[in-house]
């Protein structure tokens, strides 16, 4: 029995939806009047080009398991088994690039992503299917120990048998988001259910205006009394609705006259609140908003700038949370010591080819990058030891590092070699002396 049974037993299972592995309270109405769902919000556009750019970003990335080497060094582990799984083919059926994407766009529509682990007989992890998070709950036995419950589908691979299965967490990968008690996160969708909302409801009213023709509701006025009122309006609404029928001439007969009685979008400012929920949804994944096509307050001096914060506040803490939990439920313990696992963003933080070739110059004259360290920072063919590629070189006369001291040594014992042959010269006789002055005297 675990240590901590008795500390967890009260969060067994939760009584109310909004907490534990649920938040089946979140989803639905809104205050717009739209039901806000994961599949439903992906039809919004800002919210799609949001998903698209971080899953597809995270799955763009290489990633590598290194081991620890000595001296803290690392390299690539190319030989353990988790390095092909992750780096090429997690399971027969998808590369790293689908399986990747798949579960981050698990995360930022539900909040956690999950993958079943396969392991042979002696404990090693051999493959890893995506699980849909909206058929897995987290929750505590009776000994406060944690295990995942899955409701199987008939359109997924069959790699359970049973209609819910209990799974142990050393048989799950789970990427948690931003939760409330550290175990499952919480939907960004759900959360920002009303802001989605409204965003769906104006997209809505712009549908709707131009499939009435773009043409302000009105009312027919008739001096005299309409024997049928539901003909007159269908002959109008056939003659003058819909996006074809826009612009028409209308003909009024009998007197009769149109007022038209609702406000333009202008008047509503309708495009404005279209734009506004644009940057409020990018705002909700802390996306850059010139990354989904509004380039309003974008330009050529901070463009760069807001790229390379697009890289260090939004990819790297969801770039964290992948190493650790990779590390955490794929690697044992004993590997833990050894091993980790790591996504390289250098690419994405280069900046132009100026900037990355006064930064390798700096680099190279101070002796701590060598010409095969930018080589391979640029993906060029390293150059041979023998021909100096490795070497470590100092601004002047482009001396060796281990070598910085010897011409300054050698000068000085030079140096002092020379006075103490002046100081144990024997005094010559006076035609020589008389010579040593007149050559001083020139």
């Amino acid at each position: 029995m675990s240590i901590f049974s008795g500390l967890f037993r009260s969060r067994d299972k939760p009584t109310n939806s909004t907490t534990g592995s649920s938040y089946r309270f979140f989803f639905g109405g809104t205050t717009s009047g739209k039901a806000v769902t994961e599949r439903s919000a992906m039809q919004m556009t800002a919210v799609y080009s949001c998903v698209r750019i971080l899953s597809e970003a995270i799955a763009g990335l290489p990633m590598h398991l290194y081991r620890y080497g000595e001296g803290g060094s690392k390299e690539k582990a190319i030989n353990h088994p988790l390095y092909f799984l992750l780096h090429d083919e997690p399971n027969p059926e998808m590369t790293s690039f689908v399986f990747r994407e798949t579960l981050m766009t698990h995360l930022l529509l539900w909040g956690n992503a999950y993958a079943q682990i396969i392991r042979n007989g002696k404990g090693e992890v051999v493959a890893l299917y995506p699980l849909m998070p909206n058929r897995m709950t987290v929750n505590r036995d009776e000994n406060g120990e944690l295990y995942y419950e899955y409701q199987t589908s008939q359109d997924e691979a069959h790699t359970m048998n049973g209609s819910r299965v209990r799974l142990q967490p050393s048989d799950v990968l789970h990427v948690p988001g931003l939760g409330f008690d550290g175990l499952v996160g919480y939907s960004p969708i759900a959360m920002a259910k009303n802001a989605i909302g409204m965003a769906i409801a104006c997209e809505e009213y712009g549908a709707k205006f131009f499939a009435n023709g773009a043409t302000p509701g009105g009312i027919l006025e008739h001096p005299g009394v309409v024997k049928d009122p539901e003909r007159v309006r269908e002959s109008w609404n056939s003659a003058f609705g819909g996006s074809s029928n826009a612009n028409k001439v209308a003909v009024l007969e009998e007197g009769m006259k149109y007022t038209p009685i609702s406000i333009s979008p202008e008047q509503a400012q309708f495009l404005e609140t279209r734009k506004f929920q644009i940057n409020e949804i990018a705002r909700i994944f802390r996306i850059p908003p010139h990354m989904i096509g509004d380039l309003e307050k974008s330009s050529f001096s901070n463009i760069e700038q807001q790229s390379l914060e697009f890289v260090k506040y939004t990819l790297d803490p969801w770039v964290c949370r992948w190493e650790q939990s990779m590390q955490r439920a794929l690697l044992s313990p004993d590997e833990k010591k050894d091993y980790f696992f790591k996504f390289n963003v250098d690419g994405l933080l280069r900046g132009d080819y100026q900037s990355r070739m006064n930064g390798y110059a700096v680099g190279r004259q101070n002796g701590w990058m060598s010409a095969n360290d930018i080589r391979e920072l640029e993906n060029l063919d390293r150059i041979p030891e023998e021909e100096g590629g490795d070497l470590y070189l100092i601004n002047g006369n482009m001396t060796k590092l281990k070598d910085a001291g010897i011409f300054a040594a050698s000068a000085q014992t030079q140096e002092e070699a020379d006075e103490t042959k002046e100081t144990q010269t024997e005094p010559e006789p006076e035609d020589g002396r008389t010579r040593f002055r007149k050559k001083e005297a020139l």
